[in-house]
């Protein structure tokens, strides 16, 4: 008798197989819309039985219990009505670190890893320990990722949502940080203290999706991810001129600001840029060649 993927010292309570139910899964994904329904579907099943992909393929004929079957037809279905993969996991990967995730952040995604990968570039360089301000930190991805990587930098860390900074302590302490990192919950810069200006970097991934876009996004994000993390409204730049205008206040002489900005962003923020501020030293471009991070240092 095949045993089960549960258990495989306990006979199996159903005659689905591990590859019947990813294949099923498959298509009922497939049928929803959803993209790489496969992969998306033997993912799922990894979670629900704590197992990696490699043992779904060596053990593909092993039955499933009814209790497996049960809570796997339930997360299949979640992501069949669109909820994001992560937040049924509860995990993203970002930078090589897992970061918890719930719908109180948005999900780390590879193009902010360019903006972490900026700032060590300017952070390393710097021969005195550096303090950074995170403008927005939602899941923390990445102020706690520079202080995983940089052990002489120390952050502040903002959002404006409560539930947000309990998911970056949480992530902070994951990944052994939260001694350099100092939580507060705060629109923008409102709750520092600006007459000594005190950080040698502001990085933010802000909201900048503008009200007249977020109809098109993926309802994956659309319907799921927080709409405070997506979007301020109007023409999406709001945020990005607070960080602007207020950043050089906050700033150390030389400090840099590293923004996060949206696809068709780049000219209106190159015309919202005061030379009597900061320097415009590079607009980089994410993986697919677009405009994706603006790199400021003040004047």
């Amino acid at each position: 008798m095949k045993s089960s993927a549960e258990n495989p010292e306990s006979p199996a309570s159903t005659q689905t197989s591990i590859a019947q139910a990813i294949l099923d899964a498959s298509r009922q994904l497939r049928e929803a819309g959803v993209p790489d329904s496969r992969r998306e579907a033997g993912s799922l099943l990894s979670y629900v039985i704590g197992r990696d992909r490699t043992f779904l393929i060596s053990h593909s004929e092993d039955f499933l219990s009814e209790a497996v079957l049960d809570h796997f037809a339930a997360v299949v279905q979640r992501r069949a009505m669109g909820e994001p993969h992560q937040y049924i996991t509860g995990v993203q990967e970002f930078y090589g670190l897992a970061f918890k995730v719930t719908p109180d952040v948005l999900i780390p995604r590879p193009e902010t890893e360019l903006l972490v990968e900026s700032a060590i570039g300017i952070l390393q360089q710097k021969k005195d320990p550096s303090l950074i301000c995170d403008i927005g930190t939602g899941s923390g991805c990445i102020a706690i990722t520079l202080l995983h990587e940089l052990p002489a930098v120390r952050a502040v860390a903002i959002d404006i949502s409560e539930a947000a900074i309990r998911i970056t302590q949480a992530n902070a302490v994951h990944h052994a940080v939260s001694d350099r990192l100092s939580l507060l919950v705060a629109d923008c810069f409102a709750s520092l203290n600006n007459s000594s200006p005190g950080f040698d970097l502001i990085v933010s991934n802000p909201p900048y999706v503008s009200a007249a876009a977020m109809p098109g996004l993926q309802r994956e994000v659309r319907d799921h991810e927080p709409q405070v993390a997506l979007t301020p409204g109007a023409d999406g730049l709001s945020v990005i001129r607070r960080l602007l205008e207020d950043g050089p206040y906050y700033l150390k002489r030389d400090g840099y600001l590293l923004i996060e900005i949206g696809f068709d962003q780049e000219g209106a923020i190159r015309q919202m840029i005061s030379p009597r501020s900061w320097r415009l030293l590079d607009i980089k471009p994410d993986l697919q060649g677009i405009p994706r991070m603006v790199v400021l240092q003040k004047q």
